[in-house]
């Protein structure tokens, strides 16, 4: 994805003929997604092989972590999936016993989960296998070009939060 867009001078390869054909492929938002993609679907294999977990599984490990106990409908907002969804991956970790259910001694109607002992050996898996990937995707940066790149991540975040709010609006 290195490849500088420019005006063309001599016969066309079949990568830059694609690019013709696709000139969304160049744009930043198409880069990040690749990007993120491949991220994802490493982290996938990774914790896959650590802790044999699904992709939605050990999203719910990672976010329900060291945390006190939270109810089902709090942690669907955190991981920002469909409650139905997650009810059914907790129930498989449940069975797994690497998470445990209660009900709210304040509130009979709601659900609390947490980690199992099981569970944070999983939860320390995930951590340091993510913490072994970010360095190794980072360690090619100096130190000032990474505060440059993570500044410029929460700029462009920002922007796409007010596009996605405008988008919103228009509909």
């Amino acid at each position: 994805m290195s490849r500088k867009l420019g005006k063309q001078t001599g016969p066309l390869s079949a990568a830059d003929d694609a690019a013709e054909l696709a000139p969304i492929t160049a744009m930043m938002s198409s880069r990040l997604m690749v990007l993120a993609n491949l991220l994802k679907r490493g982290a996938i294999l990774r914790y896959k092989r650590l802790t044999g977990l699904s992709s939605v599984e050990f999203g719910l490990v990672a976010s329900l972590g060291r945390r006190p106990p939270m109810s089902v409908i709090r942690l669907a907002e955190a991981v920002g999936m469909d409650k139905g969804q997650i009810s059914r991956a907790l129930a498989e970790l449940v069975a797994r016993k690497l998470v445990a259910k209660e009900v709210n001694p304040r509130d009979n109607r709601e659900t609390l989960v947490c980690l199992t002992k099981a569970g944070l050996a999983a939860h320390d898996a995930i951590v340091a296998g993510a913490q072994e990937r970010n360095r190794r995707l980072l360690e090619q940066l100096g130190k000032d070009e990474l505060g440059v790149l993570l500044d410029q991540i929460d700029r462009l975040t920002d922007t796409a939060a007010q596009m996605l709010a405008d988008e919103k609006d228009l509909n």
